[in-house]
């Protein structure tokens, strides 16, 4: 098969959609700005989701549902959460369609079918669950509550990118409910962690915690924790973001809880999410001008078997052997897969694996057969040995987690190398402009400066990193006195 890739030296924004859609993650849709996501990609991030969900249950959370449509006024409640989403919220304003008497076999709008209070979909969850927890929370006993839901949402973009930017798009979004002030903030951390722990361990991509800055934090929340992770190309991504929402939502919601004491306070609260994003940043920190490449841990098929042969005796043959294999494979929990095709030749098959990331392809011919032994190909360095069948198991488990582990390393090094520390504005451009990534430099605290940065560079504080050192100095652009550098760069 012909790949027909861009290369990432290329035109690296082309790339990534050639990648995207010609390894049959996603593709665009009839509906303008959304996305199919194919059974390739779906399952990528059913696996994402698979483990997302089992971390979260072992925290103590469970999941739930809620409606699609919230009323405009339960969205307006809390002020500055309504104010920041205005802009991308699509609003259901009538409910039926009816004949055009006009034009045979066309639909209008019924005028006399619209709705009394105009319904919003959902951009995000915040006022429809806070005002169902207004129902659920009476009493301390009633607390902690940790819920999750995993659902759409709709946000109307203008600008759409498969993956990274959707006018609608799959995530999770978890809401908690607490007694004081320090067990939100310490569950808005741990969700960080969790969230940090399973990009680093499963999608191996290093990420720095850090805080949003006030500019850049959630609409209505206090507090916001976040997980940056840098691509191929400079630019960061945003992987997972925590928010410590104080009482801001109950106050909005009226959601009091009488204490031990019996006295009635406001909870505080939480919410937490990550979306099919992650997707986006797995294509981009880790694939090559051959295709994908996937990390064992999240890949739909960690090995795949392909057979080399001239005659349906020789296929019978290799095929009994590989049985065999399978079923050992699977024993110990690898997922495998046998492309016995009479339909494509294995230079064909080899393409279309490699395109799609199976990050381990064992090959087996006649001459396999008779020396007992297997082509073990590597995914990730696209290199092969020749290994023993006796032995073909265990190099497969040992390789697996090597490649895991490999991965993550080669991505922590390119992020360890393009993190740049800068003292003057000038030196904060050329770095920007020459070699991109991260860039840490002091800043003045101030929405000014961080305004105006912006305006002239497009770069943005992407966190407050948690672990910086307190260290005084200069901004970089007004001069003035600066408690500790942040980071900056170019985003998606």
């Amino acid at each position: 098969m012909s790949k027909n890739l861009t290369t990432r030296s290329e035109d690296y924004s082309k790339w990534y959609n050639d990648l995207v859609v010609k390894a049959d993650l996603a593709e665009n849709s009839g509906v303008r700005g959304c996305m199919v996501i194919k059974p390739y990609g779906y399952a990528i991030w059913e696996k994402m989701q698979a483990e997302l969900d089992r971390m979260f249950k072992e925290t103590g959370h469970s999941n739930a549902y809620f409606p699609l449509f919230v009323p405009k006024s339960m969205f307006e409640a809390e002020e500055k959460n309504a104010e920041g989403f205005a802009k991308e919220c699509a609003i259901v304003t009538h409910y039926r369609l009816k004949n055009d008497p006009e034009k045979v076999g066309k639909l209008i709008v019924d005028p006399n079918a619209k709705l009394e209070e105009e319904l919003i979909v959902r951009p995000t969850s915040e006022a429809i669950i806070w005002s169902t927890y207004k129902n659920w929370i009476q009493s301390y006993r009633d607390l902690p509550l940790l819920i999750n839901q995993w659902a759409n949402v709709v946000r109307w973009e203008m600008r759409t990118r498969l993956f990274l930017r959707t006018a609608e798009f799959l995530w999770q979004e978890g809401h908690t409910a607490h007694a004081t002030k320090n067990e939100a903030i310490e569950e808005s951390e741990k969700m960080m962690n969790v969230y940090a722990d399973f990009v680093e361990n499963f999608m191996a991509i290093p990420v720095i915690k850090g805080l949003k800055t006030e500019t850049e934090r959630f609409a209505g929340a206090e507090e916001t924790y976040c997980i940056e992770a840098l691509m191929q190309d400079g630019k960061a991504l945003q992987a997972g973001t925590s928010h410590f929402l104080g009482q801001n939502f109950a106050k909005a919601f009226d959601v009091k809880f009488a204490n031990a004491e019996g006295k009635q306070d406001f909870v505080w609260g939480t919410s937490w999410g990550v979306s099919t994003r992650l997707m986006g940043a797995l294509v981009m920190t880790h694939s090559d001008d051959q295709g994908l490449v996937l990390p064992p841990n999240l890949a739909p098929i960690q090995v795949v078997i392909v057979p080399i042969y001239k005659s349906d005796e020789q296929l019978a043959e290799i095929s009994d052997v590989v049985s065999t294999l399978i079923g050992q494979l699977r024993v110990v929990n690898i997922s495998v897969k046998y492309d016995d095709r009479t339909t494509h030749k294995p230079g064909f098959k080899f393409n279309e694996y490699e395109l799609k990331g199976v990050p381990v392809r064992i090959a087996v011919g006649p001459k396999d057969i008779e020396n007992g032994t297997f082509e073990v190909a590597r995914r990730d360095t696209l290199t092969k040995n020749i290994v023993d069948r006796d032995s073909v198991v265990p190099y497969i488990k040992n390789l697996l987690q090597q490649i895991q582990q490999d991965m993550f390393s080669k991505a922590l090094r390119y992020r360890e190398e393009h993190i740049t520390k800068v003292e003057t504005f000038e030196e904060f451009k050329d770095v920007l402009e020459q070699k991109g990534g991260f860039i840490s430099a002091h800043w003045d605290g101030s929405a000014e400066t961080e305004e105006k940065i912006k305006e002239l560079t497009k770069a943005t504080i992407r966190c407050i990193p948690l672990n910086r050192e307190i260290e005084e100095g200069k901004c970089m652009f007004s001069g003035k006195k600066s408690a500790g550098r942040v980071l900056f760069a170019k985003a998606y």
